[in-house]
Order: structure tokens, then C-alpha cells, then sequence
């Protein structure tokens, strides 16, 4: 029997997640996942009732803002940020959890990582912020990228 282990198996939930996104740029998902149990999950997308990037266009596409910059600009919230207020809603403690993310997380997210308490960041692909790489290993945080089959 051929069975993911569980870094592979929780990252297939990050990856389900993306699929929510509603962001035009860039879809991103990601699971909290303490003592191998799913704790909360987000993907990145406007808040609750507001009209989506789809309907609106994406006002940092309309400004020509690279990626990596300049996050205030967009309506939208990190899919870090939608599984940290998740598990905030639902009470859930995740001091010492394991986030999986699709995407490395940005300087934004990687600041309200380490104050939840999260231990370990395991990503799929890297994104240009190393400020936010730079905070979480000063602060500790270990990040590793899952390597697939596919690469």
C-alpha cells in the first residue's frame, strides 16, 4: 500500500483548500494541523460579504504592483490569515501547530505565525518576500519545502 506520509497527506488539504480561492492573481491555501489533527484551514479571498476580486478586478493588477509587494493594496486576505481567524472563531488553540501553506508565507503572515505560536511552516513553493523568511527563522519557526514526485 503506497500511503503519503503525513506532510505529503496534509498538504493535499492545503491544496483543497486553494481551490476556493477567489483571488485573480495567485490561488493559495493553507491547513493549521496540530498533533496530526486538521485544527482550521483558509485560502485567500475578500472578507465575508464582500463582493469578490472577480467582480471588482484586482486593484493591484490595475496599478501594475509586483508580486510581493505593496499587500495593503488588496481586498483580499492570505489564506495564513483566513486559518489563523478561523481557528481563532472556533476557539481553537494552536500554540505549537504545523501550518501547510501552498505558498511561502509573506512578512504579513509570517508576523501573525509566530504570535499564534505556530512551530513549523512546510510550504509548496517559495514567494519573494525574505523579510518573512528572515522573521520566522529569527523567531524560530521552521520552515521546510515539501518535495514531490513531480519535481
Amino acid at each position: 500500500m503506497d500511503r503519503p506520509d503525513w506532510d505529503e497527506y496534509f498538504m493535499e488539504f492545503a491544496n483543497l483548500a486553494r481551490t476556493r480561492s477567489t483571488c485573480l492573481r495567485r490561488g493559495v491555501g493553507a491547513v493549521i494541523v496540530k498533533d496530526n489533527r486538521i485544527m482550521a484551514t483558509g485560502y485567500n479571498g475578500t472578507p465575508q460579504g464582500i463582493t469578490h476580486c472577480e467582480e471588482t478586478g484586482c486593484l493591484r493588477q490595475q496599478l501594475g504592483v509586483p508580486s510581493g509587494q505593496r499587500a495593503e493594496l488588496c481586498r483580499g486576505l492570505h489564506a495564513e490569515q483566513n486559518a489563523i481567524i478561523q481557528a481563532a472563531t472556533l476557539g481553537q488553540n494552536i500554540g505549537g501547530s504545523v501550518l501547510y501553506c501552498t505558498t511561502q508565507p509573506c512578512s504579513i503572515c509570517s508576523k501573525m505565525i509566530i504570535n499564534a505560536g505556530i512551530k513549523r511552516v512546510v510550504i509548496a513553493e517559495p514567494y519573494p518576500d525574505e523579510l518573512g523568511e528572515a522573521m520566522l527563522k529569527e523567531a524560530g519557526v521552521t520552515i521546510d519545502v515539501l518535495k514531490t514526485d513531480k519535481e
